[in-house]
């Protein structure tokens, strides 16, 4: 059975055997879900008018610090609908090789930015996890703006 997140204005469904945590951060606040193999979906909520596309890329700045050497691919997509902006990531850590995605997106309410990571064995098969989480987010973030309006 899923387990649902409603809180700061945003809702999302994710495993139930996922960890989830959440902590304030300056003016935004985070939340994320881990999984038992460490693989994490990581979400950052600012106000409404925040530069996502900045906030992908200082986030991308921490993780190149991080991990040098790694292989970095700017992305803009529309995932269900949604423009989102951002970098796909290839990294080495403790001799495994690491995939990160960092996605960013406004609506009406607030800006978004998430990290999907996870080491390469474990990442395909969580990727439709992530997606779905995403799309989760998506669809409710929707529905609370059309709320608001």
């Amino acid at each position: 059975m899923p387990e649902h997140f409603s809180k700061h204005g945003i809702r999302f469904t994710y495993p139930e055997n996922w960890e989830l945590a959440e902590e304030p951060v300056g003016e935004g606040q985070t939340v994320s879900v881990t999984s038992r193999g460490g693989a994490f979906w990581w979400l950052s909520i600012y106000p409404v008018g925040r530069n996502v596309a900045e906030i992908a890329r200082a986030m991308l700045e921490g993780l190149r610090a991080e991990h040098q050497g790694a292989d970095i691919e700017p992305v803009v997509e529309v995932f269900e609908g949604q423009e989102m902006v951002g970098y796909d990531i290839n990294f080495v850590c403790l001799d495994l090789i690491n995939t990160a995605i960092i996605r960013g997106f406004q609506t009406t309410q607030a800006s978004y930015v998430m990290l999907w990571q996870a080491e390469d064995h474990e990442f395909e098969q969580v990727r439709p996890v992530f997606q779905a989480i995403t799309k989760s987010l998506i669809d409710t973030a929707a529905e609370f703006a059309t709320q608001a309006s």
